[in-house]
């Protein structure tokens, strides 16, 4: 894979760092790859501002932190706001359809939502929603291999919550995999008809 910068963010408690820890353990020990990962948090725990920085890359990193991202997954409006527009020309934005509304797009962004915290919540348990992303954003970038992702799912996560992760991760991947083989993502039908107005 070539050089690529992503960043993830959201608030504490939306499993944000684990999150980059299964796409860097997934790209790096099984995968073949590297990465490195940086990350950052608000004074509160949880609740909190979060972000977490990724390059993932087929020759070592040199420098470890993201100066444009490729990719931006966000997974709450204060994340959109503040670092939407770090977004380079061209990227690939991830967003909880639910919790982020998306507006002033530079022109070329790729917008993939998914209900991730709906999807969590049908599975028993909102705190999986970082699984149903992690898979939603295997599914979408084509960056990762998702045996690879999968198995970094289950290593990452308590042996009690293993079952229900991986669970989340396939329903994630599965409906990435839906929103590609549609030509379009069912969530943003309403944005991409609001881009074209304007």
């Amino acid at each position: 894979m070539r050089l690529t910068e992503i960043r993830l963010a959201g608030f504490g408690g939306q499993g944000v760092i684990l999150s980059a820890i299964v796409l860097g353990k997934a790209a790096s020990i099984y995968q073949g790859a590297f990465a490195t990962m940086t990350q950052n948090f608000g004074p509160e725990a949880r609740g909190g501002a979060c972000s977490a920085q990724l390059v993932l890359s087929d020759s070592p990193v040199l420098y470890p932190y993201v100066t444009q991202p490729d990719i931006l997954v966000v997974m709450s409006q204060e994340a959109y706001v503040r670092f939407g527009p770090e977004l380079k020309d061209g990227g690939i934005m991830i967003v909880e359809q639910d919790l982020v509304r998306v507006s002033d797009l530079k022109q070329g962004i790729q917008v993939y939502s998914i209900p991730a915290t709906r999807i969590a919540e049908g599975l028993g348990k909102r705190m999986v929603l970082n699984s149903v992303m992690v898979g939603f954003f295997t599914a979408i970038t084509y960056l990762l291999e998702p045996e690879a992702v999968r198995k970094a799912v289950a290593d990452s996560v308590p042996p009690s919550f293993r079952e229900l992760n991986l669970k989340a991760f396939e329903k994630g991947l599965e409906y990435g995999a839906t929103a590609l083989t549609t030509g379009a993502n069912p969530a943003d039908a309403k944005l991409q008809m609001q881009y074209a107005r304007e």
